[in-house]
């Protein structure tokens, strides 16, 4: 198994856990931005220069979610 299946598995493992804990998506919002911080925070700890690429992925996730609203699809 790729290390990019290991990440895969693991997000879809979260994403379960989502589901279980409470199936209204709503409520997913509070743990999707959880995320994004620790995201932030492990970038921060390997270099703090990352802060801009971060905030450049931060954008490039906007336009993505942007297409899904206006597309229906990923």
């Amino acid at each position: 198994m790729s290390r990019e299946d290991d990440i895969r598995e693991a997000l879809d493992t979260a994403a379960q856990a989502f589901k279980e804990y409470d199936s209204n998506p709503t409520t997913w919002l509070t743990w999707i931005r959880y995320f994004l911080a620790q995201l932030q925070k492990q970038a921060m700890d390997v270099n703090p220069m990352y802060q801009v690429v971060y905030d450049d992925m931060l954008a490039m996730l906007q336009d993505s979610i942007r297409n899904r609203m206006r597309t229906g699809g990923w």
